[in-house]
């Protein structure tokens, strides 16, 4: 749809509070997604081993951009399960439950969105100001 969009299973989603050019029709309430990560004892034994030189741990972060996109492909779903076709004000959490799990939610407001494509340009809060 627009560069600043990722879709997913038909679920628009981003982080703005709004779509450019997009019509918002409804909104539809609070939608997350939430996965748990072990770190797994091999990965632990390899990521110690490294941390011994410093840098970046390659185990930790492939873990982590892995656990980023399963939220987000549960919290589209939990969208679609709601009815709406957009998620709007996307964001992150991040938590260690224990010493050897991470807790990843996504979380955002679900929205029905207007595709047909003859809809009219939404205005932003910022364009909505130079008219004032």
């Amino acid at each position: 749809m627009h560069g600043i969009s990722t879709n997913i299973d038909g679920v628009t989603i981003v982080s703005s509070n709004w779509i450019p050019g997009i019509k918002i029709v409804k909104t539809v309430g609070f939608v997350y997604g939430i996965i748990v990560r072990s770190r797994g004892l091999g990965r632990n034994i390899t990521a110690g081993l490294r941390s011994l030189a410093g840098g970046e741990i390659q185990e930790y972060v492939q873990m982590m951009e892995q656990s980023r996109d399963d939220a987000l492909n549960r919290m589209a779903q939990h969208a679609k399960q709601l009815g709406a076709n957009a998620v709007i004000s996307t964001a992150f959490d991040s938590n260690e439950i224990s010493q050897y799990m991470q807790e990843i939610l996504a979380y955002g407001t679900a929205v029905l969105i207007d595709t047909a494509d003859n809809h009219t340009m939404m205005e932003t809060p910022e364009e909505k100001l130079d008219i004032l």
